[in-house]
């Protein structure tokens, strides 16, 4: 996407350049600096996580949840990632705020979760920000899912042999500059 933006903004710079100008000389100026601007904001290779499947046939894995680790399951079958009531409470979400008013089917059955939204959710060098997730009461699961509305956000993300590969986006260097200047 940031590529497509990056080629328009450049053609259109080239195209402003021959309207405003016609001159050749100053057109190739004109691409030049495009040229070099986009040189400048060169992108850095999307990161990438890989998941080896597990003993039982499962890809278990440890995230962050705003900082705070907690083990997962990657299941594509869920619409949402599920968190159990024990990881909410052991990351600080607001448990006794919540409203279990949506309707779930887990492998154990028929139950309500509360909907809230997580700040920052990483999955090694992947992190998505503001992404919505579930909370089933305690006791109802014993795992948390990592589901679609996590995995829909990535890139792409597929099975190859016994590993599942999870790729983000690339980044311009300079946002990912900053971005590491500001958590430090």
């Amino acid at each position: 996407m940031i590529r497509i933006m990056l080629v328009l903004a450049m053609l259109a710079a080239t195209a402003g350049a021959v309207v405003a100008y016609g001159d050749p000389e100053q057109i190739a100026r004109a691409s030049n600096s495009v040229t070099k601007m986009l040189r400048q904001r060169s992108l850095e290779p999307a990161p990438a996580v890989q998941i080896a499947r597990g003993r039982a046939g499962e890809f278990a894995l440890h995230a962050k949840i705003n900082g705070v680790k907690a083990p997962m399951v990657i299941d594509t079958g869920a619409t949402s990632v599920v968190l159990t009531w024990e990881t909410a409470k052991a990351i600080g979400l607001p448990i006794e705020m919540l409203e279990y008013n949506v309707d779930v089917e887990t492998a154990g059955g028929h139950t309500k979760a509360a909907r809230l939204t997580l700040d920052r959710l990483a999955v090694g060098g992947l992190v998505e920000k503001s992404v919505p997730a579930l909370v089933v009461p305690r006791g109802q699961m014993k795992t948390n899912l990592l589901g679609m509305s996590f995995l829909d956000r990535l890139e792409s993300w597929g099975v190859q042999a016994d590993k599942v590969m999870l790729h983000g986006y690339p980044e311009a260097a300079s946002n990912r500059k900053r971005s590491r200047s500001a958590a430090n």
